[in-house]
């Protein structure tokens, strides 16, 4: 157990931060409630910590193989993003659940983690720094996953639970209106390293 108490206070700490899914979370409270985006919640719940599993059995060595795979990956996931803020961003002032026409389903978010930068570096950094060369790997790399499952629905449920408090106190149109604003804000910045990435990318070929 001792790769699992030392990966348990890195997951806590990366998992409650602001970041794509947590944003998204909290902008579902609002727009949606609890109940309706628990599929939602359970797809980022259960989903990241089965690509935390995947990367660490040997997944990644894909995006070894094929860098430029990687690169097409985070494309699509700013692409992705942008759409979303700018479907956030739109939502009318009279209207609390435009966003989409209806929460993310358990497999839309499940997906979703897959394009998600941070959850790229979560993952990756967390099965570099917590497995050993000649070790246990598979024990680790369970462990490692196991804490990530444990934090994931206390940490991102708190964001749901606090978008779906905000969804009593956003009650006049023009409040709702700005926070889908801030949401939108967010979920730009959130990207922006990733561009910056992409554009180095683009400088050094």
């Amino acid at each position: 157990m001792d790769v699992f108490f030392a990966v348990f206070f890195f997951a806590l700490s990366s998992t409650i931060t602001p970041g794509p899914n947590n944003i998204m979370m909290m902008s579902s409270g609002v727009n949606y409630g609890v109940r309706a985006s628990l599929a939602h919640l359970c797809g980022i719940c259960l989903g990241f910590p089965a690509m935390v599993l995947l990367v660490g059995l040997g997944f990644g060595l894909i995006f070894t193989t094929l860098p430029w795979l990687h690169t097409v990956i985070k494309v699509i996931g700013v692409v992705y993003l942008l759409w979303l803020a700018w479907k956030i961003a739109g939502s009318g002032a009279g209207q609390i659940d435009t966003v989409q026409n209806k929460p993310l389903n358990f497999w839309q978010a499940a997906a979703f983690q897959w394009v998600n930068a941070k959850a790229w570096v979560m993952a990756s950094g967390a099965i570099a720094a917590f497995t050993t060369v000649g070790g246990a790997v598979l024990s680790e790399v369970l462990q490692i996953t196991a804490a990530f499952l444990l934090v994931s629905f206390p940490c991102v449920g708190a964001w749901l639970t606090f978008g779906a408090m905000l969804r009593r106190v956003l009650n006049q149109p023009h409040y709702r209106q700005w926070f889908n604003y801030s949401m939108a804000l967010l979920l730009l910045l959130s990207v922006l390293p990733v561009v910056y990435e992409l554009w180095l990318q683009a400088v050094a070929a």
